[in-house]
């Protein structure tokens, strides 16, 4: 396996045993989300399911929801909020860099 492979968020590296196992869940769970499609397993030749980090992070989310007394259904909807959150807060702070750019930009113009 190359290093970038290891480097890469969404390279499905773990085995379904591998990923329950690092989670501390049994793999009915991992079924069950993929079933729900929270979190789709990827699937290797063989048809058997492999996961990422990133997704093995969203399982563990999702669980931690669901120690909390959360529903799948609600689990599901909190993560997906919480993800597009985590997106609009980016392309904020994009937009903000790229205004002080243009504003910086701008003044230096002025000057000249």
């Amino acid at each position: 396996m190359a290093v970038d492979k290891l480097d890469d968020e969404d390279y499905p590296a773990w085995t379904m045993g591998q990923a329950a196992d690092a989670l501390d869940v049994q793999p009915a769970f991992l079924r069950s989300l993929d079933a729900a499609e929270v979190v789709q397993a990827h699937r290797s030749s063989g048809g058997h399911r492999r996961y990422s980090r990133r997704q093995l992070r969203l399982a563990a989310r999702v669980r931690e929801l669901f120690d909390d007394g959360m529903t799948l259904a609600a689990a599901e909807r909190i993560v997906r909020l919480e993800d597009e959150l985590a997106a609009s807060r980016a392309e904020n702070a994009d937009l903000r860099r790229r205004l002080g750019e243009q504003t910086e930009s701008t003044e230096t113009e002025r000057e000249d």
